[in-house]
């Protein structure tokens, strides 16, 4: 039923949080799990054909993606020996538009992230990210709440 299931992170002990609920939902089906990590690039501002700090931006990405590199296999090792197929998948760009055309271009069949949500709110606010992909995405999405850190 879900053969490619897509774990969203962040880099957050919150959003590992979906970890366990992921790796269950595997275990059932025999699913591969991908772990994706979108390093947000929502923040820069980009105009075109102007070339300001480019070098220093260059240099930002390649290290903000050898650190996400290694948080994924960290985050990946205790699932793979548990036997679980697990991939690893780092890209650049905007959050949510690029988990849904990952989705989208490599037939998974299941994406599982956790929300963001405001106690203090009368409703849930499953944060920019999750809102995009529930809304853009035609596959199933399974959420955690996540329980604030209590360190």
């Amino acid at each position: 039923m879900f053969d490619r299931i897509l774990v969203c992170l962040d880099g957050s002990s919150l959003a590992e949080q979906v970890l366990p609920c992921a790796t269950e939902v595997a275990e059932r089906f025999g699913s591969k799990i991908t772990l994706l990590r979108v390093i947000d690039l929502s923040g820069y501002i980009y105009l075109p054909g102007v070339v300001v700090f480019k070098p220093l931006l260059t240099s930002r990405n390649q290290r903000d993606e050898r650190e996400a590199r290694e948080y994924l296999e960290r985050v990946a090792l205790p699932l793979q020996e548990k036997g679980l197929e697990i991939a690893s998948v780092v890209l650049q760009g905007l959050p949510g538009e690029f988990i849904v055309r990952y989705a989208r271009e490599n037939e998974i069949d299941l994406i599982a992230f956790t929300t963001r949500s405001d106690k203090k709110r009368r409703r849930e606010d499953f944060g920019s990210v999750a809102d995009f992909v529930l809304r853009s995405s035609n596959l199933p999405v399974l959420t955690v709440r996540p329980q604030q850190d209590r360190a």
